[in-house]
C-alpha cells in the first residue's frame, strides 16, 4: 500500500535569481579564466553565493580577501560589490593586472558621492556596516566625509558637521521601506538635505521585493534561495515577513530546508536572492517533488531586460 503525497501549490516568484550586475561579474571571470588561464584571482567572493564561489573555484579562479594573497604575475578581479580607492592604487603600485567586476549600479553610487563631496557636502550613506558595498563607498573619499545610516534611530541621533550642504545614498541592497523609513527620519530633521536623482537602491532588488509582497498573501510558507552573506536576499526574507508570512525563510539549497516545518505546507512561494542561479531554484523544486504532490504558479510581477557589457579587454 503507497502512501499519497499531500497537495503543494508552488507560486514560483519572479523576478528571481541572477541580476545584470551579477551576470556580468560572472561572465567577467569565466572571460578572463578563458583569456589568461587559470588560476585568476578574485578579491572577495565575486559575488555572495557559495553555489557560485564553489563552482568558479572548480573553473580556477582563486578567492582571496586582500591583495597581498595575489602574485605579482597573476590577474586579479575585483568583486562586483566595489572596493574603496585604495585597492586599485595599491594594485597599481604593484603594477598588478586587475579588472574591476563592480556592478555599474554601485559605481553609480560611487560617482554620487564623489559630485556631493566636490560640492563639499557632508554625505549621509543608508547601508550596513562591514558590507562590502559599504566599505568601498565609504572608501571612494577621505575619512570623516561620510557618516553611516543604519537605522532610523541613527538618523534621529546623527550629528553632522554644522553649516554644511547634506546629502544622502545609499547601499544598493536594502528594503525598499525600511530604507524610505530612514530617508523620512533625515528629511525631518534636514529639510535642504540633496538627494539623488534617482533612488539608489537598485531595480533588481526593488523588483524582487515587489515580487515577493505580491506572491505572499495566502501563501503558508516562503522560501528564498540565497546564501547567508547575502543582503538582497536576507532582505527577501524579512519584506516576506513583514507583508504577512511568519514562516519564511533563507536556505542555500536544498540541503538547508527544513520539510518537517513544511509538512503542513498545502501553498509556498519560492524566490531567489539576485546572486543565486536558478539551478538551485530547480533542484528545490524537484525536492518539493519528492515530498509534495506539486503544482507549479509562476508568478510573475516584472520582466527584466537590464544587461551589461564587460570591460573592453574582455570582450568578444
Amino acid at each position: 500500500m503507497t502512501s499519497e503525497k499531500p497537495p503543494l501549490t508552488i507560486r514560483l516568484v519572479g523576478p528571481r535569481g541572477f541580476c545584470a550586475g551579477v551576470v556580468r561579474a560572472i561572465r567577467i571571470v569565466e572571460a578572463a579564466l578563458e583569456r589568461y588561464g587559470a588560476p585568476v584571482y578574485v578579491r572577495h567572493e565575486i559575488v555572495h553565493n557559495r553555489f557560485v564561489v564553489k563552482t568558479l573555484e572548480e573553473k580556477g579562479a582563486v578567492f582571496v580577501e586582500e591583495l597581498d594573497e595575489v602574485p605579482d604575475d597573476a590577474p586579479v578581479i575585483f568583486s562586483a560589490h566595489g572596493v574603496p580607492k585604495s585597492v586599485p592604487e595599491e594594485a597599481g603600485r604593484r603594477e598588478l593586472h586587475y579588472i574591476d567586476a563592480t556592478c555599474p549600479l554601485v559605481s553609480k553610487i560611487h560617482r554620487e558621492a564623489e559630485r556631493h563631496f566636490a560640492a563639499k557636502r557632508h554625505i549621509f550613506l543608508i547601508g550596513h556596516d562591514g558590507h562590502p558595498e559599504v566599505v568601498g563607498t565609504i572608501g571612494q573619499l577621505p575619512p570623516g566625509a561620510i557618516a553611516l545610516i543604519q537605522t532610523v534611530e541613527d538618523a534621529q541621533q546623527v550629528e553632522p558637521p554644522p553649516g554644511r550642504e547634506l546629502s544622502y545614498v545609499t547601499q544598493t541592497t536594502l528594503s525598499v521601506d525600511d530604507t524610505a523609513d530612514i530617508i523620512g527620519a533625515l528629511r525631518l530633521r534636514f529639510p535642504d538635505m540633496h538627494e539623488p536623482k534617482r533612488e539608489d537602491i537598485c531595480y533588481a532588488t526593488t523588483n524582487r521585493q515587489a515580487a515577493i509582497k505580491a506572491a505572499v498573501p495566502g501563501a503558508d510558507a516562503v522560501i528564498v534561495i540565497g546564501s547567508q552573506n547575502s543582503s538582497n536576499s536576507n532582505r527577501l526574507v524579512e519584506v516576506a515577513k513583514a507583508a504577512g508570512c511568519s514562516r519564511a525563510l533563507l536556505a542555500d539549497g536544498v540541503a538547508e530546508i527544513d520539510w518537517d516545518a513544511l509538512a503542513d505546507t498545502r501553498i509556498l512561494a519560492i524566490t531567489a536572492g539576485a546572486s543565486a542561479p536558478e539551478a538551485l531554484v530547480e533542484d528545490v523544486v524537484q525536492a518539493c517533488r519528492e515530498h509534495f504532490d506539486v503544482t507549479l504558479e509562476n508568478w510573475i510581477d516584472t520582466l527584466e531586460t537590464v544587461k551589461f557589457k564587460l570591460p573592453r579587454e574582455l570582450a568578444v
